[in-house]
């Protein structure tokens, strides 16, 4: 038997802000039956996450620049983390029917080979599916590490988290808070702001594009200083962060939106700070704690079911509308989580 399989391919390199247009379909056929002694997984995809990190794998490699993400090819698809379905299995860990969420194609059936750390089988359905490609997959776990692991906070403490409305700073606001410390958050719109105060419980909030100076604006929400600065931004942000950090404060630094389009990526003039105030900066990357995942579920999964956290996503209908969402991002046209829903089951 075969299928039909729609995939979303990029045309070429790209350089500055993505667009639509860098986007193209492709229809291929996917047999469903997989070659004798394959050790690989026949899947549908059900939900694709759309992250900014993506935007890092659509330029032109360069072997001067470290990276931690693999370039994607022009000419094939695209690919990230879903949640799929097994629709045929080679493989010993997996069977038909089974529900997994990881790395696959951005296209309506792909075929992988499970590997450690790259993809989990789904064993609680009880919450919906969609989580897993945020709350309880990749952004969730991000959040969890970067946090707890990264900065190590204390009761009482300040905390600011930039690009706070997205799909790991909405977690990240809510564990803070948890953890009886005071959070404040940055997007960059009214209605993002109202979010983060009124459904995340955040102390307070302000829109990073009305205000004219970045460090004032940190200094009338933190007057006493920032203790734990959850890094999602970078540029200006990380520059007007630096000059209001307290003594030994620490930086998680997830990721760096405001630098991924830009040619020639912004300086950053603060750092002298770093020595004065003893401030602990460390970059981090998921992949290095996913052997915490099962104690990141034992922790998260009784919070959810009690409603104690809350989850917005922000979802589009059909693969078609993958490239919009997706570059929408890079424009902070999402509120939440974005997803992508190719089928509900």
């Amino acid at each position: 038997m075969t299928a039909t399989n729609k995939q979303v391919v990029l045309k070429n390199y790209v350089s500055g802000f993505p667009k639509e247009s860098d986007f193209d379909f492709k229809t291929t056929t996917v047999e469903f039956k997989l070659p004798g002694g394959s050790n690989s997984v026949l899947v549908k995809n059900l939900y694709l996450s759309c992250d900014p990190y993506m935007r890092i794998r659509m330029g032109k490699p360069d072997p001067s620049t470290a990276a931690l993400a693999q370039a994607y090819a022009p000419g094939k698809p695209i690919f990230g983390y879903g949640v799929s379905r097994v629709i045929e299995s080679g493989h010993p860990d997996y069977k038909k029917g089974d529900l997994l969420w990881g790395i696959v194609g951005w296209e309506e059936y792909s075929v992988i080979t499970p590997m450690t750390h790259m993809h989990f089988k789904i064993q609680h359905t009880d919450i919906p599916l969609s989580y897993y490609t945020g709350l309880l997959g990749m952004p969730g776990m991000t959040a969890y590490a970067g946090f707890y692991e990264v900065c190590s906070p204390k009761e009482g403490e300040t905390v600011y988290v930039s690009a706070a409305s997205g799909a790991v700073g909405q977690l990240v606001g809510q564990f803070a808070k948890m953890m009886g410390c005071y959070v404040v958050g940055s997007a960059g719109s009214t209605e993002k702001v109202n979010l983060l105060k009124t459904k995340f419980g955040f102390d307070d909030a302000f829109n990073y594009k009305e205000e004219p100076d970045l460090s004032a604006a940190l200094k009338r929400c933190f007057p006493t200083g920032i203790d734990i600065y959850f890094e999602n931004v970078g540029g200006k942000m990380l520059d007007a962060v630096l000059l209001n950090m307290n003594p030994h404060g620490r930086i998680a630094v997830c990721g760096m939106i405001s630098q991924y389009n830009l040619e020639n990526q912004e300086g950053v003039h603060n750092l002298s700070n770093i020595i004065y105030k003893r401030i602990r900066i460390q970059g981090f990357a998921v992949f290095d704690f996913y052997e915490k995942y099962s104690k990141f579920l034992d922790f998260v999964l009784p919070h959810i079911k009690e409603g104690k956290i809350t989850y917005v996503e922000d979802v589009a209908d059909g693969l078609e509308k993958g490239p919009e969402a997706l570059v929408g991002l890079f424009h902070g046209k999402n509120v939440g989580k974005q997803v992508v829903v190719i089928a509900r089951e």
